[in-house]
């Protein structure tokens, strides 16, 4: 079994004002993350929109990103959808591609017991031959308890887990339930210390898009054993990190990228947007909060 590591972008996808891929704007983004040491990528999640966008959309997002990554580093790729046999389309497509594994949240608005989401992830699981990744994210509005999450642990092609919840103690007791075999990695980027502390292997998340450098100090003083240098990156991102979730976090961050000469464009609709005075008040205060800009 494949055990993803280190931190790995939950990658922002460049979109057109017709909210198209705009596919040279997705290259110069992965280039400058692969060359500042990405580890990875987490391709159409939650940061990348993915249930906002069209099918067609998130194929060519899938397509474009893995041919350009070319196997350099790993690239899963996020599928669920609110049909499922989209989902598993999605799936099957990003196998063919080239993806390295895929990931999906749990079904969502419907009162789904655990049986019926064990169901869901057994047979998504079974469209395909690379690993799957179940998706926790509280905000989905489903909750997954650390023995649910090791349940699921037991289909087969169902190596891991984005554990994107400050449930600590439920992360820790997953290890300790799967001894240690399962590939959790950490979501919240504000707590990507305390999710290795947990048990986890890696991290992924939105807030890496623009400060990765910062994000890598805090894995790899972690894994080094020097804790005080990594708590220092990690308050210094928080500080970052708290001025971003005050304006919504894909469309400031989709502000940050565009200063920074990456046409990401606009968010999804119907998320925020502002005009040219906004934005440059977002940027300004992101800049005294500590966000690092590259050279």
């Amino acid at each position: 079994m494949k055990k993803f590591t280190g931190v790995m972008p939950a990658l922002m996808t460049p979109l057109t004002e017709k909210e198209e891929l705009n596919v040279p704007a997705l290259k110069k983004l992965l280039d400058r993350l692969l060359g500042e040491g990405a580890d990875g990528f987490y391709i159409g999640g939650a940061t990348g929109e993915c249930l906002n966008l069209r099918r067609e959309v998130r194929e060519a997002l899938a397509f474009e990103a893995i041919r350009h990554v070319d196997h350099k580093k790993p690239c899963i790729i996020h599928v669920a959808t609110p049909v499922f046999s989209d989902a598993v389309a999605l799936a099957k497509q990003a196998e063919a591609a080239g993806a390295d594994a895929i990931s999906a949240i749990p079904p969502i608005f419907f009162a789904y017991d655990e049986d019926d989401i064990f169901n869901y992830y057994k047979a998504l699981a079974e469209a395909v031959s690379i690993p799957l990744l179940v998706y926790f994210n509280p905000n989905a509005g489903v909750r997954i308890n650390a023995r649910f999450a090791a349940r699921t642990f037991e289909i087969d092609n169902v190596t891991g887990i984005k554990w994107t919840s400050s449930d600590y103690f439920g992360l820790n007791m997953l290890r300790q339930l799967t001894h240690g075999e399962m590939n959790i990695i950490n979501g919240p980027d504000e707590m990507l210390l305390m999710g290795l502390g947990a048990g986890a292997d890696g991290g992924i998340g939105s807030t890496y898009n623009v400060m990765y450098p910062r994000i890598k100090r805090i894995y790899e003083s972690f894994k080094a054993g020097n804790t005080a240098d990594a708590m220092e990156a990690q308050s210094a991102a928080n500080k970052v990190i708290d001025v971003l979730l005050s304006y919504k976090v894909i469309p400031a961050l989709k502000v940050v990228l565009e200063k920074e000469g990456i046409p990401v464009g606009n968010a999804s609709f119907p998320q925020k947007r502002w005009n040219a005075e906004e934005k440059e008040a977002i940027w300004q205060e992101l800049i005294r909060a500590g966000l690092p800009v590259p050279v």
